[in-house]
């Protein structure tokens, strides 16, 4: 399968952003408990971790309002690719972030102005909440790292979602996935 740049939307954390390394970091760092990549197995962290729920929503709350300041960083190759991207088609991104200025700052930085000035960002504040935007802005094709996203799009006849993998998605689908972004380069870029 070829997508045209134009026609694909990325979820930001988990895909573009490497939420779980500052998870991980933050919370060695200013909680003193280590976890590994390998013991977040469920989207939803407290399901699998054995923490306390205060801690995790101080970590994700600070990583929603600040991420810059908190030093999240792109996943491995995103940057590259997504820019590779942005010369052909504006980019989308469709987050379940429920502010979109942290993210924008963030995502500007990390693209570059001229890139950023041409996407596309959505912050739905809701995991389920990403469909009509998709329809809205006219995508076909979206990369998430949420399978219970990815599932929900996959019922609508027009979008064909694909799960970005992590250790919180796998062997819990059986939807098309791709392991990192050099694998959406050879989706979207490569000839």
């Amino acid at each position: 399968m070829k997508i045209a740049p134009g026609e694909i939307g990325f979820d930001i954390d988990g895909v573009v952003a490497d939420t779980m390394e500052a998870f991980i970091r933050l919370a060695a760092r200013d909680f003193a408990i280590l976890v590994q990549p390998e013991q977040i197995t469920d989207f939803m962290v407290e399901e699998c971790l054995d923490m306390d729920p205060r801690v995790i929503e101080n970590i994700f709350c600070r990583l929603m309002k600040s991420p810059l300041e908190e030093g999240l960083q792109p996943v491995t190759d995103a940057l590259p690719v997504l820019k590779d991207l942005a010369e052909q088609a504006p980019l989308t991104f469709i987050t379940a972030r429920p502010d979109p200025a942290p993210i924008a700052a963030w995502l500007e930085k990390h693209l570059g102005r001229q890139a950023f000035s041409r996407a596309r960002l959505v912050a739905t504040g809701d995991h389920d909440g990403k469909v009509a935007y998709i329809r809205e802005l006219d995508l076909h094709y979206f990369i998430d790292d949420r399978h219970q996203t990815c599932e929900q799009l996959a019922a609508e006849a027009d979008i064909t979602p694909i799960v970005f993998s992590q250790p919180w998605n796998r062997g819990r689908h059986s939807l098309a996935s791709v392991e990192n972004w050099e694998d959406v380069r050879h989706l979207c870029l490569d000839t």
